[in-house]
């Protein structure tokens, strides 16, 4: 008797859709597995952020432009979709802090902004006297209380003091996320640097002590390796080689799911085209907000509607070698909230990834918005590439208009892991697990916002579907 047909339907294209999608179809081809498998997704293109605009022998990225090359999940899914022959490291070089109008050079030996040597902090510019001797109150103070979540600005305010935190700290982790410091989840975001502390007590010696290898040898292996990777070809051309494995069946794109019900023990889905599908198990790859909407009728899902999240935009300009009269010796810079600039940070984009710009010229990739400074992601584009060229002339040279700009907005896609994050999804985990079994959560908006990160989760969800299934 033929086995009767379970109906997968993973909602969202993004990266985390895709991993779910891709692995699930694998395993199903692998186990000979009787499932049928159904990507659904809003738009006409599958990759979500991972978007590449090419012209001209440049290859612009208009969402993230790069992974950590440490978190592997991204290589091996690369390798398995036949695209690890595109992956480049980047080019590395100084990095510089933009504080008081000035380009302070990233003191040597700081890990996320954490001095672990002591020569380089004290040289830096970056910080008064009286701002390194508060920092060095971190060899003293007592571990924060156990298990208790805090916000990344409490955590290390109380640690090193405003000015490491204001000057070096904030301007690198608040450019993750783009978000406030003071809001953002320390357990949700960087567990690791709370784990140090436990461990160690001082955050300085435990992040010196827990490093991999000694700072300076691992600054010089990271300048002939990098720690970042991403595509020659775009990050865009990753999404459409794991759409090429996918079964063409099993791909809906331009259909958006609007309501989503329980019926007995399998679950109705209503498009907006007014299709429906019945499916037994669901893997919801979509931002919060979404989630929260096509589940309204669920109250377990309503805590999704208060998460916050920012709208940031990216403006990449190419110009010619000569129009920059006075070049820095780096790869890019971040920009302290305490200065007078719009732009959060900029990369020089031809340095750090050679591949992307023609010889003779040069790419710019800036980046404007964040929490509580979003405004201006709904300017023009005309008036947004004027703001940041108005910046990056009190640091640079530019004597020449852009031969072109690309300006991309994301409105309200950058999810903010707020204090307590962690642990309202766990209980929002346990009541899907009760009320709406064999529906599981992944992406962005919940267990990590890189694009490895989101393939962990859509690989997870596949296992606990699978498992799901199984057991019905």
């Amino acid at each position: 008797m033929a086995e009767e047909i379970q109906k997968v339907a993973i909602i969202g294209g993004g990266i985390a859709g895709l991993a779910a999608a891709f692995y699930l179809q694998k395993i199903c081809k692998e186990m000979s597995l009787p499932i049928e498998i159904k990507l659904i997704e809003a738009s006409h293109r599958l990759g979500g952020k991972m978007q590449t605009f090419v012209k001209d022998g440049y290859t612009i990225e208009r969402g993230p432009d790069s992974f950590l090359a440490r978190k592997t999940s991204m290589i091996r899914l690369a390798k398995e979709v036949g695209m690890e022959d595109q992956l480049v490291p980047n080019s590395t070089g100084k990095s510089y802090v933009l504080v008081n109008e000035r380009l302070h050079p990233m003191p040597g030996g700081s890990v996320m902004g954490i001095p672990t040597e002591v020569g380089p902090f004290i040289k830096t510019g970056l910080f008064s006297i009286p701002g390194k001797a508060r920092a060095a109150a971190d060899f003293f103070l007592p571990r924060s209380p156990e298990g208790k979540d805090q916000a990344l600005g409490e955590f290390f305010r109380r640690r090193l003091g405003n000015e490491v935190v204001e000057n070096l700290i904030e301007p690198l982790l608040s450019g993750i996320y783009a978000g406030d410091i003071d809001q953002l989840s320390l357990m949700s975001t960087f567990p690791q640097f709370y784990e140090v502390e436990q461990k160690y007590r001082s955050l300085i010696l435990g992040m010196k002590k827990s490093a991999p290898a000694h700072p300076r040898k691992q600054e010089n292996q990271d300048k002939k390796t990098g720690v970042f990777l991403t595509f020659k070809t775009g990050l865009q051309s990753f999404a459409e080689a794991i759409e090429a494995k996918l079964d063409p069946d099993s791909v809906l794109k331009g259909h958006r799911v609007e309501n989503i019900v329980r019926n007995d023990n399998r679950y109705l889905l209503q498009l907006n085209n007014g299709e429906t599908f019945l499916v037994d198990s669901i893997i919801a790859a979509t931002p919060h907000k979404i989630t929260q909407s096509m589940f309204s009728s669920y109250s377990l899902f309503d805590p999704l509607k208060t998460v916050p999240s920012t709208s940031v935009a990216t403006v990449a300009l190419a110009f010619p070698a000569e129009a920059i009269k006075q070049d820095i010796d780096g790869t890019g810079f971040v920009v302290s909230r305490n200065s007078d600039y719009s732009i959060t940070a900029c990369t020089w984009t031809h340095k750090k990834w050679a591949h992307s710009t023609p010889k003779g010229k040069v790419l710019l990739r800036c980046y404007v918005g964040r929490a509580g400074d979003e405004t201006i992601v709904d300017l023009s584009d005309d008036q947004i590439i004027k703001i940041v060229l108005d910046d990056l002339r009190k640091t640079m040279k530019i004597e020449m208009e852009p031969e072109f700009s690309v300006v991309s907005r994301w409105k309200e896609s950058m999810p903010q892991y707020t204090v307590g994050h962690k642990q309202r999804l766990e209980k929002i985990n346990e009541q899907i697990k009760s009320e709406l079994p064999g529906v599981y959560l992944a992406g962005a908006s919940y267990g990590g916002v890189g694009l490895p990160d989101c393939i962990d989760q859509g690989e997870s969800a596949v296992q606990n579907v699978l498992e799901y299934l199984k057991s019905k």
